[in-house]
């Protein structure tokens, strides 16, 4: 994992996961949210998949969900999506936030609490 004290890094990430659709999706969002363990998803339906797969080329729709958390929790947050998840190997991409509005990176920090009881 990057080391978030890295020149240009924040310390938070956006993290890519694609889904089956958008219920595995509000399912995956409503844990992670509940949990702690990111800030705000978005769910981005209808996105056309093309990938190689069991020896080739498949198609299918999915829904796009990315979280907002910090750099901290990603492998926690990883794990979690793993259990929820209904693929054999979920796409789950962490993407450091470079820079961002220092109040909503606060925000997130405020909020990604998956130790602390609210």
């Amino acid at each position: 994992m990057p080391n978030p004290s890295q020149s240009g890094q924040s310390g938070h990430f956006f993290v890519y996961i694609t889904t089956s659709g958008r219920d595995e999706a509000e399912t995956i969002s409503n844990a992670l949210i509940s949990e702690r363990l990111a800030a705000c998803t978005n769910i981005i339906d209808n996105m056309s998949a093309l990938f190689w797969w069991d020896g080739g080329v498949q198609s299918e729709k999915e829904v796009v969900l990315i979280a907002k958390t910090r750099a901290d929790t990603f492998e926690r947050l990883a794990g979690r999506v793993k259990e929820l998840h209904s693929y054999e190997c979920p796409c789950i991409v962490g993407l450091p936030i470079a820079a961002g509005n220092p109040d909503y990176l606060a925000w997130i920090d405020e909020e990604v609490r998956p130790d602390k009881d609210r």
